[in-house]
């Protein structure tokens, strides 16, 4: 054991030698800040689930616990990873996984007809919620009767898959359900097209051939309201989602011209059709934005700016609203609204052949994910040829729709993504269905015909070329450095707008992200207690600047 004397001179020699590093830290950080560019993503792990017959996946949500809920429809028995036999021609097929992908439990759901699921939500009593479509009548887990052709069918699970309650809602025609969500006051909101008249549960005559159908129920699955918005012709609702101020946006596909509840003329084949309801279901705005032919809304969400984010795909060249050819057999196509539907700006994204959006969110950092399916090879905006008949293409724009990095993804055969997520870590998790078996970048041979096929991909990199890049900063500061967990960042921002913090590995990987809004001194405490010891770095972003400062965490 050294002396007193000799472990004060070894700590000296200690701190003495940390803050040389940190010194080489702070010339190598404007490496690390300009060298990281835009670099896709690479996958974690990967999952085919199915049984020996068709499995289609169509929502995926991480639940609270780190791990994912899947739901789709299966006509598969007992085989593969199927643990039940079908009741009926197709079944909704619940699956939960672990943070890993593994299985933890399962349900399958129906009657002795078919039921297709067509959205699921973790609720905030740490159940599910599950609504889609049913033609089966009293059998099975089938409690009620059909009231038509097919009726909206919701269904209340716990947090172990069983169900709690259920609710057949539905008229005299055939009534799908395509999207339900949770909402603030604990309640559901459903959404989906129909083409009933006033009977069973529809208190609105159809419109036209179609019209979105809008069923507000009560935590117990009791309807509060209800809204049927059409015109003259076919009108789709497939995207749906609660806004800020508690009303809610509706989007899908429109071929009616101006009648009903529809203010403007169709443009081409079909367009998309975007509808604004307050709390109530009462229609605040609309608007129809398409070009000469058909174009398809699939997707859309609320951005932090609270405009609004659609995505779909399109068949039109310039035309109308429309200011980008078509590259090939459809287009994704990416269109940024204001808080009343106005066009802020678009983007026309494919290659040679047919490519469809069908999963669009805003993330952490304010750019753009989307997740559909190209059938292109390496031509117009892909950069990557097609690895089977269609794969999985997964693209980041950034927050004024510039890509920024793509990813093909998929087997030999045919792979369609209907659902991308952002997860807790800032990467990405991927659900679609398969027929492909080992090839390419599928590692598991399929089960039957279809099979749910999830990917979970890990953080991208950031780039700050496009950013003025000052190190040190005066007005920046970030203390005790090193540290054992705990981190204290002041910024005085000035004129400075809102500034965002990440931390960053030395790969350049964001490991965690947060925003503080502008005011005149910001002061953040971060808790690193989870991260490895080790050399990080800190950016602090504010308009254009981005201001680096490195770390050694120590415990």
């Amino acid at each position: 054991m050294p002396s007193a004397p000799q472990a004060g001179y070894n700590e000296l020699y200690t701190n003495a030698h940390k803050l040389d590093i940190l010194k080489a830290l702070t010339i190598f950080v404007f490496i690390i800040c300009a060298a990281v560019s835009h670099a896709q993503p690479e996958i974690e792990w990967q999952n085919t689930i199915g049984g020996s017959a068709s499995d289609f996946l169509v929502s995926v949500n991480q639940t609270n616990d780190g791990g994912y809920i899947l739901g789709g429809y299966s006509n598969s028995d007992i085989s593969g990873d199927k643990d039940e036999d079908s009741q009926g021609n197709f079944d909704y097929w619940v699956v939960k996984l672990d943070p890993l992908g593994v299985i933890e439990w399962q349900n399958t759901i129906g009657g002795d007809s078919t039921d297709v699921l067509g959205s699921i939500d973790q609720t905030t009593d740490g159940g599910y919620i599950l609504g889609g479509s049913s033609y089966s009548g009293i059998s099975g887990d089938k409690t009620d009767s059909s009231r038509g052709g097919d009726d909206f069918w919701v269904v209340k699970l716990d947090q172990l898959g069983g169900i709690e309650w259920q609710k057949t809602i539905g008229g005299n025609g055939l009534d799908w359900v395509y999207v339900i969500q949770q909402t603030i006051d604990k309640g559901y909101i459903v959404g989906g097209k129909s083409d009933s008249d006033i009977s069973g549960e529809k208190t609105d005559s159809t419109r036209g051939m179609d019209d979105y159908w809008v069923v507000k129920l009560d935590s117990s699955g009791v309807i509060e309201w209800q809204n049927t918005i059409g015109g003259n012709s076919l009108d789709r609702l497939y995207a749906m989602q609660q806004t800020d101020d508690q009303g809610y946006i509706l989007g899908g596909e429109s071929l009616s011209d101006s009648s009903g509840e529809k203010t403007e003329n169709n443009l081409g084949g079909s367009d998309y059709w975007i509808v604004k309801l307050d709390a109530n279901g009462v229609i605040q705005w609309e608007n129809t934005i398409g070009g000469s032919q058909g174009d398809v809304l699939r997707t859309l969400q609320q951005t932090n700016d609270n405009g609004f984010i659609l995505g779909g795909s399109s068949n039109s060249n310039i035309s109308w609203d429309k200011d980008e050819d078509n590259q090939g057999g459809g287009d994704m196509w990416v269109v940024k609204t204001d808080s009343v539907g106005g066009i802020l700006w678009q983007n026309t994204i494919g290659g040679n052949a047919g490519d469809g959006l069908n999963s669009i969110q805003q993330i952490s950092d304010g750019s753009y994910v989307l997740g559909g399916t190209s059938e292109s090879g390496l031509s117009g905006d892909k950069t990557e040829d097609n690895i089977g008949w269609s794969d999985y293409w997964v693209i980041k724009l950034d927050s004024s729709g510039i890509i920024q990095w793509q990813e093909t993804i998929g087997g030999s055969s045919i792979d369609e993504l209907t659902v991308i997520e952002q997860t807790s870590d800032h990467g990405y998790i991927l659900g679609g269905y398969s027929a492909s078996d080992t090839s390419g970048d599928k590692t598991e041979n399929g089960m039957g015909s279809w099979d749910f096929w999830i990917l979970k991909m890990g953080a991208d990199t950031t780039t700050f070329l496009e950013n003025e890049i000052l190190v040190p900063n005066p007005d920046l500061q970030i203390y005790p450095n090193p540290t054992s967990g705990q981190l204290t960042i002041e910024m005085n921002c000035h004129e400075l707008a809102d500034i965002q913090i990440s931390i960053t590995n030395i790969l350049g990987q964001i490991l965690d992200y947060k925003s503080l809004s502008s005011k005149q001194t910001n002061t953040k405490v971060l808790d690193l207690t989870e991260l490895r010891d080790g050399i990080y770095f800190i950016q602090v972003i504010s308009q254009e600047k981005v201001y680096c400062e490195p770390v050694i965490i120590e415990h």
